[in-house]
């Protein structure tokens, strides 16, 4: 028989998780990297920095996706909601792990201010899960529209040559879209654009700061 977790377990179980994540340690990727295979590309040294602020950004972006779906797992009201968060942020973790195996090939690192942004996303994650799971979900399909958007738009930016990172955003680009379309169909409310336009606008913030910090 499977033991109920206890609010104080899910604490324990979150205080692993920000560990593995804002550490870079313990986490493993259930998926191969989709650059796995692929040669390295020869980029000249601004381009090397270019790419590499890029993957910052988007690690940066799965860190907060870690705290997002932790804090709203944390708060959601029905088990089946709880447990599709828990899912999505395990497909996530893919996500980190090749961010962070290719900024290592990329002889960079992640951003400094990952810990205050796994602050701040932990703590909208949880509040919008305090709310309710439907506003909880289409926070969910808010921000993934907001991740496909970057990734799109860092798709356009990379160097033609560039394949393994190209590789990995598109595979993250085609899970994000899915976990925006799975949290409508599960009864996410579709954010009103104003909303959407504030998300927007923060997630400039994070992502004009992580390229460079």
């Amino acid at each position: 028989m499977t033991r109920r977790l206890t609010f104080v377990d899910r604490l324990i179980c979150e205080a692993d998780t920000v560990m593995r994540t804002l550490t870079s340690r313990g986490n493993t990727a259930g998926r191969p990297s989709p650059s796995r295979g692929h040669s390295e590309s020869t980029l000249d040294e601004p381009s090397r920095r270019h790419v590499a602020g890029l993957m910052r950004v988007n690690h940066t972006g799965e860190v907060c996706a870690q705290a997002l779906y932790q804090g709203q797992a944390m708060t959601a009201k029905l088990p089946t909601v709880r447990e599709e968060m828990q899912q999505a942020a395990e497909e996530e973790v893919d996500h980190l792990v090749w961010c962070e195996e290719r900024l290592r090939q990329l002889n960079s690192r992640p951003s400094v201010l990952n810990p205050a942004w796994y602050g701040l996303s932990f703590a909208l994650g949880a509040l919008a899960g305090a709310v309710g799971d439907a506003v909880s979900l289409g926070f969910v399909a808010a921000t993934e529209e907001r991740v496909c958007a970057h990734l799109k738009d860092h798709l356009r930016q990379l160097p033609e040559d560039d394949r393994r990172s190209r590789l990995i955003l598109q595979q993250m680009l085609e899970d994000e879209e899915r976990h925006g379309e799975n949290a409508l169909a599960a009864g996410g409310h579709d954010f009103p654009r104003p909303v959407k336009n504030a998300m927007t606008a923060l997630s400039q913030v994070m992502t004009r700061s992580s390229y460079y910090i």
